[in-house]
């Protein structure tokens, strides 16, 4: 499947807030130790209720250990303050980002857009370098996302 990326700068920082885990790919692929999951279950059980026309739905990836094979903290989280709920706060970091689009059933449109992702880095002809700072999906819709990966 062609894959349209996009260069683009982020100036702004936004402040987000929702729930965190800390988990990693292998755990995840596995099905062992797999948090991400139960983490937008919860989400969606907790805070989506609160959320109003003006919302948005992102996953955060951040405080990288190290790269691809190491522990990462996951928000699923969103712009809208919520107050009937503990929330952990996470920045959306200003920095240079190429954009990965995906539309289609969710999770399953979201997973293939992280394939693709994988696949682009792992390409050795790559022209970017992942910076495991701060990456992040943004949901536009119910079945459309897009997804932020930092480089350097």
């Amino acid at each position: 499947m062609e894959q349209h990326i996009t260069s683009i700068n982020v100036s702004e920082i936004k402040s987000l807030s929702g729930f965190k885990v800390r988990t990693c790919n292998a755990n995840e692929m596995s099905g062992e130790g797999a948090q991400i999951g139960h983490l937008w279950q919860r989400f969606y059980s907790e805070i989506a209720p609160e959320l109003t026309s003006t919302s948005h739905v992102y996953g955060v990836y951040t405080h990288y250990e190290s790269d691809v094979t190491g522990d990462f903290d996951v928000y699923a989280c969103t712009n809208t303050p919520i107050n009937t709920v503990e929330t952990e706060s996470v920045d959306l970091a200003a920095g240079h980002y190429l954009r990965f689009n995906g539309q289609g059933s969710m999770p399953h449109a979201v997973i293939d857009v992280w394939v693709q992702v994988w696949q682009y880095f792992s390409n050795e002809q790559c022209p970017h370098i992942r910076a495991y700072k701060t990456d992040y999906e943004f949901y536009k819709s119910s079945d459309e996302v897009e997804v932020f990966i930092s480089v350097e």
